[in-house]
């Protein structure tokens, strides 16, 4: 308990210290940045080392805060905080159906690459190197496919699967790798005693590996979670589907020069949904914990 509330506290002095220097920066920093190059004038050519601290680029943290709390375009509108909420709710609920589909994914990758060394030789070369495909031009092309079979009348895909399927892209990977090495984590004394009782591979599997292989899984789990929030939204960004907070940020942040603390609200709530999908999961550890002794850092 005391190593948890360690975590929390060093946490929160994190965030603080995030705003500690952002707050000083805007201080101390130069208004305009600080431009250095040959050709530096006021065009303003040159190589940019320090960014700019004015109101328009760097609001007040209190300025973000309340700009929640105030009408989201004039009038009657509601409060910012509530179409953020909404958008992202959206978002989270495709994330979770994208880190469902990795989870999947990469837990049958991982148990086929740790039953078959051939296979893992063949197979994690590419999975590592799938990870290296910039998402913002894949998420197009997968949204074309889509729309493609949606027209062919055979399989409907909405734009949100497209979305889904872009998340389980970046979180299949964690989860086959943890999947693998958890699986090989039991001891070789334990798996020969497993060989003594004539256990075969589906015993040793249910009753030695997966156990064996939690402290390995559940933190890839975690992140499998947070790099599926991301690829939702980078992919609503990428294939403009509206009502995800993706797709918020962009049209905020083309207001940012008469009104810059609006765009930090879907980034507040980007940030949110990371938190609350990776502590989903750590909740599924809270019925596992006779299983997480040695767990691996994430």
């Amino acid at each position: 308990m005391t190593r948890k509330r360690a975590a929390v506290a060093w946490g929160v002095v994190g965030v603080l210290a995030v705003m500690v220097i952002w707050e000083l920066y805007k201080f101390l920093g130069p208004a305009e940045g600080f431009v250095i190059g040959a050709i530096a004038d006021q065009r303003g050519s040159g190589v940019m080392i320090l960014p700019r601290a004015h109101d328009r680029a760097m609001p007040h943290i209190w300025d973000m805060v309340a700009r929640l709390f105030q009408s989201t375009s004039g009038g009657d509108t509601p409060p910012l905080i509530v179409p953020v909420l909404t958008a992202a709710l959206t978002t989270l609920g495709i994330a979770a159906v994208g880190w469902l589909i990795g989870v999947t994914v990469g837990a049958l990758l991982g148990m086929v690459m740790q039953r078959w060394r051939l296979a893992e030789w063949g197979l994690l070369p590419w999975i590592v190197v799938s990870q290296t495909v910039p998402l913002i031009a894949f998420a197009p092309l997968l949204a074309s496919i889509g729309t493609q079979i949606d027209r062919a009348g055979t399989i409907p895909w909405p734009q949100w699967l497209s979305v889904a399927v872009i998340a389980s892209y970046l979180s299949f990977f964690p989860v086959a790798v943890g999947v693998l090495r958890g699986l090989e984590a039991p001891d070789r004394i334990h798996l020969d005693l497993m060989r003594t009782y004539a256990a075969g591979y589906w015993p040793t599997l249910v009753r030695l590996r997966l156990p064996a292989a939690v402290p390995h899984l559940l933190p890839a789990l975690r992140l499998a979670a947070a790099n599926a929030v991301v690829g939702a939204v980078v992919a609503e960004v990428s294939i403009g589907m509206r009502g995800g907070i993706g797709r918020m940020l962009i049209q905020l942040a083309g207001q940012a020069s008469s009104d810059p603390a609006a765009p930090w609200g879907p980034t507040f709530g980007s940030i949110a949904l990371g938190l609350v999908a990776a502590g989903s999961v750590a909740l599924v550890g809270v019925g596992l914990k006779n299983y997480r002794r040695g767990e691996a850092t994430a």
